[in-house]
């Protein structure tokens, strides 16, 4: 017990130490922030990421936390630059250069192709005297902080705190561009997010159970069983929902049901939904009314219909 009780110390002190450093940070920043931003702004190209080792893997992360949240972006490795992809770097575009001590060698080539071709350069180091931030045209200084392994040889709270910094340039820029939740599904089609960022009219069924009020619940019934929702929605003379039929409402309605009009067995006035609501919007309607389907209208008029299998099969419950 004695040794898992060292093991938290040990996590509590590194997270505490990087904590500091975040609030550090935070503290630290001045109005060469909002000149990196409008750099970015203004570039109308990418942001070119770039950094060696650890810098590196931070680097890839903030390219892609751009790219999502609508500022183009794209990381580089500075040794493949070295080697060609130097091309790839034009006069458009934004370089945001990651590293800790300022004085990567690997950088050198990539830091002096900004420099031969007037592309902005954002560079983010600990040390302010150091070439990198020297040859910047901002420079992002990360305040002196203690790595968390205590022998400061790990980069720890240092990657933390060039992470943080990108994140708070990428959603600053997403601010700005006033980026939507529908922004970002665009931005990503696919899994549980996109699901719950996709709108009602992206995962409606279109082949809906419509009855006429008037219509006999034999009809009705052969319309549950062949559309296979367990429900059918009922439509006045003009074509708007006026009730939907349940399996709820056909044991309600057991004793002599064949004998009843579809006007006679539903439920008036059920909850629906239009086409444009996002889909995460129909499936808290869904659960907080405990109903497995919704119909989607327009103009009063049934459109489709959600079933909570829907969102069972893209994983949102």
């Amino acid at each position: 017990m004695g040794g898992m009780s060292a093991y938290l110390d040990t996590a509590r002190r590194v997270i505490r130490t990087e904590i500091s450093g975040l609030e550090a940070l935070a503290a630290g920043l001045d109005d060469s922030f909002d000149r990196a931003v409008g750099l970015i702004l203004a570039a109308q190209g990418r942001v070119i990421v770039s950094g060696m080792g650890k810098s590196g893997h931070v680097g890839r992360k903030i390219a892609a936390t751009f790219a999502s949240t609508g500022t183009p972006a794209q990381f580089v490795h500075p040794g493949e630059a070295s080697h060609g992809d130097l091309g790839m770097v034009t006069q458009n575009d934004v370089a945001l250069v990651l590293s800790n001590s300022g004085e990567t060698p690997e950088l050198a080539d990539l830091i002096a192709h900004t420099r031969r071709f007037e592309i902005p350069l954002i560079g983010v180091a600990s040390r302010p005297d150091s070439t990198l931030l020297r040859q910047s045209d901002v420079a992002l200084l990360l305040p002196a902080a203690p790595e968390a392994c205590g022998s400061g040889i790990v980069p720890t709270t240092s990657t933390t705190m060039t992470m943080a910094l990108g994140d708070a340039l990428a959603i600053a820029l997403m601010e700005h561009r006033k980026f939507t939740p529908e922004h970002f599904r665009t931005f990503h089609p696919g899994g549980k997010l996109g699901a719950k960022l996709s709108r009602v009219g992206d995962l409606m069924h279109r082949d809906i159970p419509l009855v006429a009020e008037t219509a006999p619940m034999s009809e009705a019934l052969l319309v549950i069983s062949q559309k296979g929702f367990g429900v059918t929605g009922v439509i006045d003379a003009q074509g708007n929902l006026t009730g939907i039929i349940t399996d709820g409402d056909l044991r309600r309605h057991m004793q002599g049901l064949l004998d009843l009009r579809a006007a006679q067995v539903m439920t008036r006035d059920p909850r629906t939904i239009s086409p444009e609501k996002l889909a995460e919007q129909a499936l808290a309607q869904m659960q907080e009314r405990k109903i497995t389907s919704l119909f989607v209208l327009e103009d009063r008029k049934p459109v489709g219909l959600l079933h909570i299998h829907d969102f069972l099969r893209t994983g949102m419950v």
